[in-house]
């Protein structure tokens, strides 16, 4: 029958290095309460209260900032947000320009080209129908606009 034995490693039994009393958190009292104590590491951070509000604390910040600072970084935010309002408000203004101006021009010059385009390709049908139409009444004749070439002499 196999028996087994515990054995410790020495490594385990030896003292850590460092100071002995540091006042770290005491994680032991923590585990041996099962996290009860609200100053255990293991306790949720959601579970604490605050004592002050968002804007409380934000406001507070601004004790610690001096005037000068603050009257200098908002004039230059303001400086800088009405900058971006007019560039927006001139872009804006410039699209609307360059649109309706496109349409005004650009729809009306369509139109006119597709209807010429209609036209070109009304009068190219009615050359090749002129063209059949001599091609069927007199096989091998010239066409009109064509040289008559030379002729076999009798």
């Amino acid at each position: 029958m196999v028996q087994l034995t515990e054995v410790t490693d020495e490594e385990f039994m030896r003292e850590q290095e460092g100071p002995v009393d540091d006042e770290d958190w005491d994680t032991d009292s923590a585990i041996a309460n099962h996290g009860k104590t609200a100053d255990s590491d293991t306790s949720s951070v959601h579970s604490v209260q605050p004592d002050e509000t968002f804007f409380e604390r934000l406001s507070a910040l601004q004790d610690m900032i001096p005037a000068s600072t603050r009257r200098s970084v908002s004039s230059k935010a303001s400086t800088i947000s009405s900058w971006f309002k007019s560039g927006l408000s001139m872009g804006g203004k410039t699209l609307w320009v360059v649109s309706t101006s496109a349409l005004l021009l650009g729809v009306p010059w369509a139109l006119a080209y597709s209807e010429e385009q209609m036209i070109v390709e009304q009068e190219r049908a009615e050359l090749q129908a002129q063209r059949a139409q001599n091609e069927f009444m007199a096989p091998g004749a010239p066409l009109p606009g064509q040289s008559q070439g030379a002729k076999p002499a009798l």
